[in-house]
């Protein structure tokens, strides 16, 4: 099971949790189910995503978001 948490930086600044999810794996399908849900709850305007390499989530993050993809410097 994955466990997962959207974090995004709003128009001041701060960031702010606008998503949770659980699924049976972090495998694109789930990836972009659960960005597909971000969008139609008003996401928008995403231009760059940051995060851990995992294919799964690169892809959908591709895929759902037309967005940059940088890694994260803890990852």
């Amino acid at each position: 099971m994955a466990a997962i948490i959207a974090v995004a930086v709003n128009t001041e600044g701060k960031r702010e949790i606008v998503g949770l999810g659980i699924g049976p794996s972090e495998a694109e399908p789930f990836w972009s189910s659960f960005i597909k849900g971000l969008v139609k709850r008003g996401l928008r305007g995403v231009k760059l995503v940051i995060s851990d390499a995992h294919d799964g989530l690169r892809l959908a993050i591709t895929r759902v978001l037309g967005a940059t993809w940088q890694r994260c410097r803890v990852h």
